[in-house]
């Protein structure tokens, strides 16, 4: 095993063992002080983004495109033939026109104002952040996370909603379009799963999590997912299928014979 290889067992092994302090039934977090559970979940996603760092830099390394473990037929065909672009055209476009009426929603003009409550100030995402960090007296809120709750804290009082509800609309627009056209699929449909799990964690279920499971399976058929669209072109011209770059050993040369 590779120095790296053994280095992302050791913090692999460690990331574990932080979560489980952190979400394990028996013994809760929260009987240590808020200091030390803010520094443990820190530590965690640290370690975690070191681990997935560590885990890219092996791609180009002896062994990295072996296959482990094979998948059954139908996964293959699935997931890497071009075929099942069949399969995963009316998912893509239901998801993509959910995202693009969700965007055209919110930039749409209101009383003769484009993107009212987004666009001119983000009061609505502000109302929606507000309502999602409210805890009533009981100690209840619809965010079941502490430290997504103290995220969504810092961005209402550096008020980040002023420029992040124009993130919002123009993201939900370009993830519409470019799953409608089958353009660069996988991180369209990896960047709708990323705001369909914040809509979420902020508390907010509505269609998102059915969004969220299809958009799980546009990312794992990213290779043939947009098929039937521009992927069909876009994707060789950006190097799909890659081929990685493997280091391996060089042969020993044979010894030279002696003449004596």
């Amino acid at each position: 095993m590779s120095p790296n290889r053994q280095l992302v067992a050791t913090l692999g092994v460690i990331d574990a063992l932080l979560l489980f302090f952190l979400v394990n039934p028996w013994f809760s977090a929260d009987q240590v002080s808020d200091t030390i559970r803010i520094i443990t979940t820190w530590a965690f996603w640290i370690l975690f983004i070191a681990i997935v760092v560590l885990m890219f830099q092996e791609r180009n390394n002896s062994g990295a495109t072996e296959v482990q473990v094979e998948g059954p037929a139908f996964a293959r065909f699935l997931f890497s033939n071009t075929q099942a672009g069949w399969f995963w055209l009316p998912i893509r476009l239901f998801v993509g026109f959910s995202w693009l009426e969700a965007g055209w929603h919110k930039l749409a003009p209101t009383d003769g104002v484009w993107g009212k409550g987004w666009l001119d100030g983000g009061t609505a995402l502000q109302g929606f952040w507000t309502n999602a960090v409210a805890v009533s007296p009981e100690g209840k809120g619809q965010i079941t996370y502490d430290w997504y709750r103290e995220f969504l804290n810092v961005m209402l009082t550096n008020q980040w909603y002023v420029w992040f509800a124009w993130l919002i609309v123009f993201g939900e627009l370009l993830i519409g379009l470019g799953l409608i056209t089958g353009t660069l699929t996988g991180p369209a449909a990896f960047f709708g799963a990323l705001m369909n799990s914040s809509f979420m964690l902020a508390g907010s279920t509505s269609s998102n999590p059915v969004l969220f499971t299809m958009a799980i399976g546009l990312m794992l058929g990213w290779k043939v997912a947009g098929y039937i669209g521009l992927d069909r072109y876009l994707l060789p011209l950006v190097g799909v299928p890659w081929r990685a770059q493997v280091q391996t050993a060089q042969p020993a040369s044979a010894p030279t014979p002696s003449t004596t």
